[in-house]
């Protein structure tokens, strides 16, 4: 029993006894918190002071600058500060968050302190910190700060530690698979965490919560990255089971984006991108947030501009149900996590170097990129075939793709001793070998399926109409079906179709949920820890919706597949269309492509590749449409060449791609979109790269065009002037404007991919 307790029963029976006055508990009370309070102003003034912010721009120079925590100016207040972003609290009477600021631009997030987070249990609910007393919901004032008051029914604070950043699960990379560096897992920074202690009674009755649950909430700030993750966690130290029945991790009273007085028919966010890892069922990063990301109107905030209040200003992360999760003794409960990145403006280009910079850091599996063979028989000759042909031309992984034959839910001694054997034939090729998988979008029968709350039966709920649930009886089995199948084959890939799209069920009789309000908790708890288990033993992903935060490795890059039944030469164009547009939010290695060199959703010889001799040029410029944009492909067919001729191609095709892996698979930006009229293309940029821009030129028409050509190199590095390469042709160079543009003149051949190098001038040639 803690201390704590043992105090508050005490002076609770002393109390009711009337062996001492009813103040004595207002004292013991009174004086714990002091006690607290000079704990935490000790720890705050052993910080540093904080410095100034860091200079130039994080997107095309390193940061000297690492995460840190600091005291400010301002008497107790603790600031999270890597030169990029800064976040503020005030630490008393009670914490709250005073400041979120992007250092770049200046600009203040925050207007109003709301709590920390709000957690119920049972059928109580607690704001754990937070400060009271705020005149006015337009701003915040440091004046202000003396007269704010704590909340007596909230959690207060007890104590903060600071330590360097914890991975969040293991990742074992393929780094044959990754162009340069492995990135450091877990990405560089530091933690801090504030521990809460719930509110006490001060009247000598028994308190509302026990003294021995605490709540804390951590924070991560990142090294050279304006980007900072929160969660929180419960922790049961008591004597009795605890319900965690619902909770919000994060709440901002945030600065209005805009100023509608009236309708808000296209209301504006703040420029700040935020991203949990509570996704399901889409393939954009945007989409998978509706159920855990909402920004809303705020009740409280009386003086601003719109009429009717309904301003969205108000950021609260939570889940749309549950978790209803039971914590026994001894035991903890975590949430998902929350990461806030400030956007210094609406430019898309940022946004997207932005994006890939944060993905880079907190899912640097992304970045691994093999080339992969989807073989249409899981026949062993079939796919020894594949791999021999993967081997010989350069591409690095085989799936038994859908429709093989491939039965991954056979868990017999000599299927698995077969899948085994394969596996260890694909190793001593360095191929990698696995195959797929359909999970939702299929029926188990009633006793296994989601239940309908309205019907108390499957049908007409979930999100493909029926699908099983993750916690029946056969979803149980079904993982531990995928379990041993990896830890006894020693596979390396999973093509994991139908991923959990979100369904709750009703059913009160699977054994892995009690109910409807705990079932997407422990649905999604289920998969996302199978996919972390995965990455740590380098189990490659793909999995078509945004699971990449748990260490899924692709999803699609945004296609209709249908579209492969269209004319070969359609193809090519809405190929690049697709990877123009799938890449403005993620990078290159994150969404798959498909070629499917055999007859694939009809078309019939005029959709199709095969016999790929016979069609050579075109599966050439497939593999250049592709490969020069860093996507990778599933080329779906039982091979990969049919004769020498299209071996030599393919070959080539894949060595220049491996030569400049680098670069090719670094952030795109477009420069112009594919509409079949004209020349299209897209620049890729990493600043810390020798050859740190390269760009990729299509011209679709029958004749050869000449244009003149602005190519953006701010985001490359390259300043004033620069080297470049047309293709084969000798080195020029060439001046830059004040946007860092080059103006070149280009000559693209007839139905041709160009490829023009730039670097530095002085680099060598």
């Amino acid at each position: 029993m803690s201390w704590v307790r043992r105090l508050v029963m005490f002076a609770g029976v002393w109390a009711c006894c009337g062996c001492i006055s009813q103040t004595w508990p207002q004292r013991a009370f009174a004086w714990q918190a002091e006690q607290k309070q000079a704990l935490i102003d000790r720890k705050l003034a052993d910080l540093a002071m904080l410095p100034k912010p860091e200079a130039g721009d994080w997107l095309i120079e390193p940061v000297e600058r690492k995460a840190g925590v600091f005291r400010t100016e301002t008497p107790g207040e603790l600031a999270l500060d890597n030169g990029l972003v800064r976040r503020t609290f005030l630490l008393q009477p009670n914490l709250g968050c005073v400041g979120l600021q992007d250092l770049q631009t200046g600009r203040e997030y925050v207007r109003a302190i709301r709590p920390e987070a709000r957690v119920q249990f049972g059928d109580r609910t607690y704001d754990i910190g937070g400060l009271q007393g705020q005149p006015v919901g337009n701003f915040l004032r440091t004046e202000w700060f003396g007269e704010l008051r704590t909340d007596s029914t909230a959690f207060q604070l007890e104590s903060f530690e600071v330590g360097p950043i914890r991975e969040r699960f293991g990742w074992k990379p393929r780094r044959e698979w990754i162009a340069g560096c492995v990135p450091a897992w877990p990405a560089a920074g530091l933690e801090v965490q504030f521990v809460f202690s719930p509110p006490v009674s001060t009247d000598g009755k028994s308190p509302s919560m026990d003294p021995a649950i605490r709540v804390v909430v951590h924070y991560e700030l990142y090294d050279g990255l304006p980007l900072i993750s929160k969660w929180i966690r419960i922790v049961n130290s008591g004597d009795t089971e605890l319900q965690v029945s619902r909770f919000t991790s994060e709440i901002l009273a945030t600065v209005e984006a805009s100023s509608q007085v009236e309708d808000l028919a296209e209301p504006f966010l703040p420029l700040l991108h935020v991203e949990t890892d509570f996704t399901t069922c889409s393939m954009e990063g945007t989409t998978a947030q509706v159920d855990a990301v909402h920004w809303s109107a705020d009740p409280s905030y009386e003086t601003q501009v719109n009429y009717r209040k309904e301003t969205k200003c108000l950021l609260e992360c939570r889940p749309p149900m549950g978790p209803d999760r039971r914590v026994a003794p001894g035991g903890e409960f975590q949430s998902f996590r929350t990461w806030l990145l400030p956007l210094e403006s609406r430019d898309e280009t940022r946004r997207m170097l932005a994006l890939g910079r944060m993905y880079r850091a907190i899912a640097p599996w992304v970045l691994e990129n093999p080339l992969i063979h989807h073989v249409r028989s899981a026949e062993p000759a079939a796919v020894r075939l594949a791999i021999d042909q993967s081997a010989e031309v350069g591409f690095e992984l085989v799936i038994m793709t859908f429709g093989s034959g491939f039965q991954i839910e056979n868990d017999s001694a000599q299927y698995l001793a077969a899948m085994r054997e394969l596996t260890a034939y694909a190793h001593s090729k360095g191929v990698g070998l696995g195959g797929y998988s359909l999970l939702a979008s299929r029926s188990e029968g009633e006793r296994h399926d989601v239940v309908n709350p309205q019907t108390g039966k499957p049908g007409g709920f979930a999100r493909f109409g029926n699908s099983p649930c993750l916690e029946s009886e056969w979803g149980q089995a079904y993982f531990a079906k995928l379990y041993k199948f990896f830890e006894q084959t020693e596979s390396d890939v999973l093509e994991h179709d139908g991923s959990y799209p979100g369904d709750a069920c009703a059913s009160t009789v699977h054994p892995g949920h009690r109910g409807y309000e705990d079932s997407r908790w422990e649905q999604w708890e289920r998969i996302t820890s199978f996919y972390q288990w995965c990455r740590g033993r380098g189990v490659y992903l793909n999995v078509p919706d945004w699971y990449f935060l748990h260490g899924s490795n692709k999803n699609g890059m945004g296609y209709r597949e249908t579209n492969w039944s269209l004319p070969r030469e359609w193809q090519e164009i809405i190929e690049r269309q697709n990877i123009h547009d799938g890449t403005r939010y993620k990078l290159p290695t994150m969404g798959w492509m498909f070629v499917p060199l055999t007859e694939y959703h009809g078309g019939g010889a005029a959709a199709t590749i095969e016999p790929l001799a016979e069609h050579l040029d075109h599966y050439e410029r497939r593999l250049e449409n592709l490969l020069g944009a860093g996507v990778q492909a599933c080329f779906r067919g039982p091979r990969l060449y049919d004769t020498d001729r299209t071996r030599e191609m393919v070959a080539r095709q894949v060595a220049a791609y491996k030569a400049d892996r680098a670069i090719l698979d670094s952030p795109l930006i477009p420069l112009r979109r594919a509409d079949g009229r004209d020349w299209d293309g897209w620049l890729h940029v990493n600043p810390e790269l020798k050859t740190p821009a390269l760009a990729v030129l299509y011209n679709p028409l029958a004749t050869a065009v000449e244009r003149e050509i602005e190519v953006p190199l701010l985001y490359s590095g390259l300043v004033g002037e620069c080297r470049y390469q047309i293709g084969a042709s000798a080195p020029q160079t060439a001046r830059l404007d004040r946007g860092e543009k080059a103006l070149l003149q280009v000559v693209l051949p007839p139905r041709s991919a160009t490829r023009i190098k730039f670097w530095k001038v002085g680099a060598g040639d």
